[in-house]
């Protein structure tokens, strides 16, 4: 039984349950243990199909700062929430705007059967917005259909975002500004050797500086899952010369040689050339680092032809071997954002190279560490882009 059928509405249903109804749902459901829902930090509710409030956990009634659930139970989120388009008179989920809901999406869905994941932006009657993630899973009573719908606060992450956004933006024009000079500078004839020193030192400083700000841009945006990639058609000698030759200038390879084993292979391949050049360049950089003055980075690539890639083989590899050897605790840690063994708060190479090669380019990495064969990290990939 349902009160209020009549109502206008411009999306979803405008219909409520009678108390009496909300009262014997609430009923059915106390034999449910819903109380271990008290225990998650997030706003979980259940809702009926009216998608009214049948129960709610603590977190709500903290946040409302209420007494108990007679306080929300027949209400709807965006009333509860103070949603500005829920004041009208069918309420929350009927206006025009509810069209482009996520909240309203996702209840809806999981109304009808299907698990929904949304984003969702309340402005409120305030002025103020909540910016939230919410899911809606379906959950069937004594063939009843409910919504289990859960609110997160994503609105630190959003701000975080945003301020990423435009740190990079700014450091990144600063930087361009710097490497305009520095170029201008390398440009002007100079006889004294003091001097050309300090203007390519300051030249090649630039560079990395630029390098490094792209690079947490690029780990950023992989880990929010918003990087954009660029495929085309890429040499893969001309990947590794462009590696070595970046890393040779760089400071952490004073002292050490990198050098190209003359039996790498010169093919073509389908992929996103900046990102294999990041991904070769961390593992050029670590070993690096993990050399001794006067020891050797060889690099190489080889291509696999009898390989079958409806197997998932990946027949294009590159690898990048130094003389060292890594501890065993070490290696057992390798891959993890946060493990260094440089220092606190380090270690983000490693860990953006399975990041860019295994979630974005398709491609699988592996490694070896013995005395008498050094360290040899291995990076795989499809010779032709995947069509979406």
């Amino acid at each position: 039984m349902t009160q209020d059928a009549a109502l206008p509405t411009l999306f979803a249903s405008p219909e409520r349950s009678t108390p009496e109804e909300l009262t014997q749902q609430a009923e059915q459901l106390a034999v449910l243990p819903l109380d271990i829902l008290n225990a998650i930090p997030n706003i979980c509710l259940v809702l009926n199909r009216h998608r009214q409030i049948v129960f709610a956990n603590t977190a709500l009634l903290t946040m409302l700062n209420v007494p108990d659930i007679d306080a929300v139970q027949g209400l709807r989120p965006g009333n509860v929430l103070s949603c500005a388009h829920a004041s009208t008179v069918s309420g929350c989920g009927t206006t025009e705007f509810c069209r482009t809901c996520g909240a309203a999406q996702a209840i809806l869905s999981s109304l009808g059967g299907k698990h929904a994941v949304e984003e969702c932006r309340i402005v409120q009657q305030n002025g103020d917005a909540l910016e939230l993630r919410v899911s809606g899973t379906p959950y069937t009573l004594d063939n009843q259909r409910f919504s289990i719908f859960v609110l997160e606060d994503i609105s630190h992450e959003k701000r975080r975002r945003v301020f990423e956004r435009l740190f990079f933006h700014d450091v990144l024009n600063i930087s361009g500004v710097l490497l305009g000079y520095s170029e201008l500078l390398m440009k002007t004839p100079e006889e004294n050797a003091r001097t050309q020193k300090m203007k390519t030192f300051l030249y090649q400083a630039t560079l990395r500086l630029i390098d490094e700000v792209k690079m947490q841009r690029e780990i950023s945006s992989a880990e929010a899952g918003d990087l954009k990639l660029q495929p085309r058609m890429i040499r893969s000698r001309k990947v590794l010369d462009s590696v070595r030759a970046f890393y040779q200038a760089h400071e952490v390879a004073q002292g050490r040689l990198i050098t190209i084993d003359p039996a790498a292979a010169d093919f073509t391949f389908t992929s996103d050339q900046l990102l294999i050049e990041r991904v070769l360049g961390n593992l050029v950089k670590n070993a690096l680092e993990a050399s001794q003055p006067g020891q050797t980075v060889t690099l190489t690539c080889w291509q696999d032809a009898s390989q079958d890639q409806d197997q998932g083989a990946k027949p294009v590899t590159f690898a990048v071997h130094n003389e060292g050897v890594m501890p065993r605790d070490v290696q057992l840690q390798l891959f993890q954002r946060s493990f260094s063994t440089k220092g606190e708060g380090r270690g983000i190479g490693s860990y953006s190279v399975k990041l860019f090669t295994e979630r974005y380019l398709g491609g699988t990495v592996t490694f070896t560490s013995a005395e008498g064969e050094g360290t040899t990290f291995t990076v795989s990939y499809p010779k032709e882009w995947p069509e979406e």
